[in-house]
């Protein structure tokens, strides 16, 4: 297994830029596992696809104002920090540019306007990891994310006018990088249908991190170092799921993060029933990997030779994928973050 063999060739042109109004009105690919094909709908039909008893699974993380300007205390020089996560109380790990001369000690001054005026958050680099990863100390946690800007993926050049629009609709707990897009697509009436379906809406959190803006550079994936992103599965999700697989009732999964939290639950797990799950979650699934809770999956379209795309390629065959992205393509389907979905059956 190689990661050219994850490679694809994009137009720029078709690199969502903006969100479609409203969220369900992207459109849908649906791809059947069982019998090989390829399905062109709207977002808001998935309800054609889902039945009572079936158990839907979303990420509640939300996004951080992880975007953060300042300057160098002793030269004054400016820096931007994207916060990529929190290792302890106001320690983070972050990627500082310009990274260089930002060393161990340097120390930076944020400053800004917030509710209560203008403020002041003190930053000192304590130490140095991989790629230009730093982790970074601050005077005060809370006053700096109110200082931060929401980030958008590099890819994304417009400026978004609603900052809320890079926010799942049921986001709530505070910790990601980057957003859980395939959730993107769902409004609260759309969610409101799925629930009168008999569908059961789950919650668990994962918060998403560095991986994220990573491409696997190595030929060998295997050899691509993942980065843990914390997870949290409860107790009552984690009985809902096991009855669930008990019944015979579908696990869909509403996106790749989703799926990689419950998974890693699963192999963490000392029985044949889930266990709650809280902790670091760093699952590479290649082609081959046995899924042990998902048994189908929404999800976007995912930039080549990356982990994600790899993710869904093991869930549903790399050669099945493949073949989807490029009819995709010759569809004009938008891609990435506010790109438009896939539901695998």
């Amino acid at each position: 297994m190689k990661t050219s063999d994850f490679d694809y060739q994009l137009p720029p042109e078709l690199i969502a830029q903006t969100p479609v109004e409203p969220r369900d009105q992207s459109r849908l690919m649906v791809l059947k596992r069982s019998q090989g094909s390829v399905e062109h709908r709207r977002f808001f039909e998935i309800t054609d696809y889902l039945r009572d008893g079936d158990v839907l699974v979303f990420n509640d993380s939300r996004v951080i104002p992880a975007r953060i300007s300042g300057r160098k205390a002793d030269t004054g020089g400016r820096v931007e920090l994207l916060l990529l996560r929190r290792l302890d109380t106001a320690v983070w790990e972050a990627l500082v540019k310009p990274a260089k001369r930002v060393d161990i000690g340097t120390r930076l001054e944020i400053t800004g306007d917030s509710a209560d005026g203008s403020v002041k958050v003190w930053a000192e680099i304590t130490g140095l990891g991989e790629e230009g990863v730093k982790v970074v100390r601050f005077s005060d946690e809370k006053l700096l994310l109110q200082l931060g800007r929401v980030p958008l993926p590099p890819y994304i050049h417009t400026p978004l006018a609603d900052a809320e629009r890079y926010q799942t609709v049921y986001a709530r707990v505070l910790g990601s990088a980057a957003a859980p897009t395939a959730g993107l697509h769902f409004t609260p009436r759309l969610l409101e249908v799925i629930e009168d379906k008999g569908v059961h809406l789950l919650f668990v959190t994962l918060h998403i991190g560095l991986d994220t803006f990573r491409p696997v550079r190595e030929e060998d994936p295997l050899k691509h170092p993942i980065h843990k992103e914390y997870g949290i599965l409860t107790q009552e999700v984690a009985t809902e799921l096991s009855k669930a697989k008990r019944e015979g009732r579908r696990i869909i999964c509403a996106g790749t993060t989703t799926v990689r939290i419950v998974e890693q639950a699963a192999q963490a797990s000392q029985t044949s029933l889930l266990a709650p799950f809280e902790g670091w979650v760093s699952l590479l699934a290649l082609p081959g990997y046995q899924f042990r809770v998902a048994d189908a999956m929404i999800t976007n379209f995912h930039l080549p030779r990356s982990t994600l795309l790899m993710l869904v390629a093991a869930f549903a065959g790399r050669d099945y994928i493949i073949s989807a992205y490029e009819e995709a393509i010759a569809r004009e389907y938008r891609f990435y973050s506010f790109g438009d979905a896939m539901l695998i059956l």
